[in-house]
């Protein structure tokens, strides 16, 4: 075994760009009146300050810039988190709780099930911690990636990114399937600031341990040529030892050369 790898899900494993990203846009202009429906860049431009990698959390502090924006004061405006939540739902997952019907049922998947049966090959443990609730995650990694129970820490299970506990409780988790892997280095793969801060945070944390952070370059940042360079630069700026275009490039070898 060579290292470690962890994955994030959002940007990663599956397009969220017409889904979470698409909620929060929903969500954002309905609690602003249909004042403000934030567009692509702007998402990218909150994310990029690091800390807003929850998306209902983001979508409250789009709501509250927009009104501080009008002169209005974020005490005034007694914004119900709550409801905010409840409606960035009923766009996600949909109307039926239990057989959603909402964005997520038609979201692209970036991965496949040979890639990841590639490093089991390779001896190379995997799973994955995401800031997706623990039912998003489960239904993409296993119901349409078709994995059978793998390490999966969620929003429910450890504290949001940029904070390392939840991928420390993924390490945890692997080392207690493949023996003793103290010594082999923790990569992680995320399409954000705030994953690639994750690595420098836990590299704090423990300074003994090597931690690689590797970045992907989502879907919708794909689609506008214009913004892939400076996403890669933000990326690499946050921490990133190298970026790539699709999660299934990190492949065996390149996991090995890392």
């Amino acid at each position: 075994m060579s290292a470690i790898v962890v994955f994030d899900i959002d940007g990663v494993i599956r397009d969220v760009g017409s889904s979470y990203r698409r909620a929060l846009a929903d969500t954002v202009a309905e609690f602003t009146g249909g004042g403000f429906r934030p567009t692509p860049v702007d998402i990218d431009t909150l994310k990029g300050e690091g800390i807003w990698n929850n998306d209902w959390e983001a979508s409250q502090e789009l709501i509250y810039r927009y009104f501080e924006r009008q002169g209005q004061s974020r005490s005034a405006l007694g914004l119900d988190y709550a409801q905010i939540v409840a409606y960035f739902q009923t766009k996600y997952r949909g109307t039926d709780p239990v057989n959603w019907n909402g964005y997520i049922c038609n979201e692209p998947i970036l991965a496949s099930l040979e890639y990841f049966c590639s490093l089991t090959a390779a001896h190379i443990p995997w799973g994955f911690f995401s800031g997706a609730t623990t039912g998003s995650a489960t239904y993409i990694v296993q119901r349409r990636l078709g994995l059978n129970a793998p390490v999966l820490v969620a929003m429910e299970d450890a504290p949001g990114k940029p904070d390392p506990t939840g991928l420390f409780m993924a390490v945890a988790q692997l080392g207690s399937q493949h023996g003793n892997i103290d010594a082999l280095p923790i990569i992680y793969v995320g399409d954000t600031v705030a994953d690639m801060q994750t690595i420098i945070r836990a590299r704090k944390i423990q300074p003994d341990r090597e931690f690689i952070a590797v970045g992907v370059l989502p879907p919708h940042i794909l689609a506008e040529t214009s913004q892939v360079d400076s996403y890669r630069q933000s990326l690499l700026k946050a921490g990133a030892k190298v970026v790539i275009n699709n999660v299934q490039e990190l492949t065996p070898e390149l996991i090995n050369s890392l």
